[in-house]
């Protein structure tokens, strides 16, 4: 029996997400699978990859033959690495500490390679949004300045209403204590 280690599809419409399963090569796609090795979701960024290396090395070696895209995700993971060195190993060129050692550098490497993009991309995604507020506050000034003159004309009607309606106020108010003057020195 074929053996394949590929990806199966599960996930919406437009948001896929995977499963990395090995699978008899004549099985449906998405059917019948003989182990799920890992998942696989591409939606993310960096895509999230979640894997059992001890079994897919124990696949391969079992001669399971990966697809190129399921080839891909176990070498970034290091699956296919540390098949590489347990060849090593059986054939004698190797010990198990010096595969372990190798193992552990190339992981804390790689490691080091994603954070630094974790780190790149969160740095972008920080200057996109600086951008964009420096943007959007030059655009608030540019509206303040345009309805500025237009404040202005309304606050200077205001003040020359107010100083004809105080005026016209005035006038009135100044002439009855006169007549209530005028009437106390009547009496």
């Amino acid at each position: 029996m074929p053996v394949k280690i590929r990806l199966q599809r599960h996930g919406k419409k437009g948001k896929p997400f995977y499963w990395v399963v090995a699978a008899d090569s004549r099985a449906k796609r998405d059917g019948k699978f003989l182990e799920k090795l890992g998942t696989y979701n591409p939606n993310t960024n960096p895509a999230s990859i979640d894997l059992d290396i001890d079994g897919s090395v124990k696949w391969l070696q079992n001669g399971a033959q990966p697809t190129d895209t399921a080839r891909a995700i176990l070498s970034y993971k290091g699956v296919m690495m540390k098949h590489h060195l347990l060849g090593g190993l059986r054939k004698g060129a190797l010990t198990e500490e010096q595969v372990e050692e190798k193992f552990k550098a190339w992981l804390e490497e790689k490691e080091q390679k994603i954070q630094a993009k974790k780190d790149g991309l969160s740095k972008a995604e920080a200057e996109a949004r600086a951008k964009a507020l420096e943007a959007e506050k030059e655009v608030n000034e540019k509206r303040a300045a345009a309805a500025l003159p237009v404040e202005e004309e309304v606050a200077e009607e205001a003040a020359e209403e107010t100083a004809e309606a105080a005026t016209e106020e005035a006038t009135p108010e100044a002439e009855a204590p006169a007549a209530e003057e005028a009437a106390k020195e009547e009496e």
